[in-house]
């Protein structure tokens, strides 16, 4: 069973980190679906998200595609999110997360399906005080931070709860709510995925949600799997992507329904 775990997660690695997920929205429901208690599940899913946060971040970097203050700010109020999401995680049950998992899907794949028109510009009709000019290469945009970071805090929060590393949320977050180019986002996003993870992650271990044994030998499998889907990420069509990747989302969501409904 082990064996083919490490083969799943490996596939799921090279298709989530060509959009800079950290592939928890499968990771989780995978290992709940091998026999595995979903505490147990979700914290091996975050331990994963980070390993695979930096193999794919190690690629995105070399690119120049992490737009780093960026990703300190945020991440600032994120990590705080998934840390309470993962201690607060034990008062509910496996079946309740499951369902908020399910719905977390449903909506991110909403946002992700849908096409919008983003302004990245900050007007002047638009600025605030907490308005932050943002240039990496030749994009610029204007990240309004009063929104940004109790937004942040709620993805995290969300993510660290269930077991992903948000970047189902803050990718559409970034590219629609902050108008920063899709391929910066997707980069930033890798990397923050795994912040956000760690927070959530010391969550679950505070309550004894751990089996390392597994985790190590499926890490392997993910970071090989980042290192692949990060570089072919660089030469894909992100906008493209990123519709056909809403629709597998609800694909997801629907899978996970239908568990919880047999079940009963």
């Amino acid at each position: 069973m082990l064996t083919i775990l490490a083969i799943l997660m490996f596939l799921v690695a090279v298709v989530f980190s060509m959009l800079g997920q950290g592939g928890g929205v499968l990771y989780t429901p995978i290992q709940v679906w091998a026999g595995i208690d979903f505490h147990i599940a979700a914290t091996t899913s975050l331990f994963l998200i980070m390993i695979m946060s930096l193999s794919a971040s190690i690629v995105f970097r070399k690119a120049n595609k992490i737009d780093w203050p960026l990703v300190l700010v945020l991440e600032s109020s994120t990590s705080i999110g998934g840390f309470a999401g993962g201690l607060w995680s034990s008062r509910f049950s496996g079946e309740t997360l499951s369902v908020l998992f399910a719905l977390l899907v449903v909506v991110a794949a909403y946002f992700m399906i849908r096409t919008f028109d983003v302004d990245r510009a900050c007007e002047k009709r638009h600025q605030s005080p907490f308005s932050w000019h943002r240039r990496l290469g030749e994009e610029a945009y204007c990240v309004n931070l009063a929104i940004a970071l109790p937004v942040s805090f709620a993805a995290g929060l969300a993510s660290g709860m269930v077991g992903v590393g948000g970047g189902i949320l803050k990718v559409p977050m970034m590219v629609l709510l902050f108008g920063i180019p899709m391929d910066i986002a997707v980069g930033s996003s890798a990397m923050m995925v795994g912040v956000t993870a760690l927070g959530g992650f010391a969550g679950h271990v505070t309550n004894g949600h751990w089996d390392w044994r597994t985790s190590l030998v499926l890490a392997v499998a993910v970071f090989v799997g980042g290192q692949i889907g990060s570089r072919v990420s660089l030469g894909l069509d992100k906008k493209r992507l990123k519709k056909g990747f809403g629709w597998f989302l609800l694909a997801v969501a629907a899978l996970m329904f239908a568990r919880l409904w047999l079940g009963h």
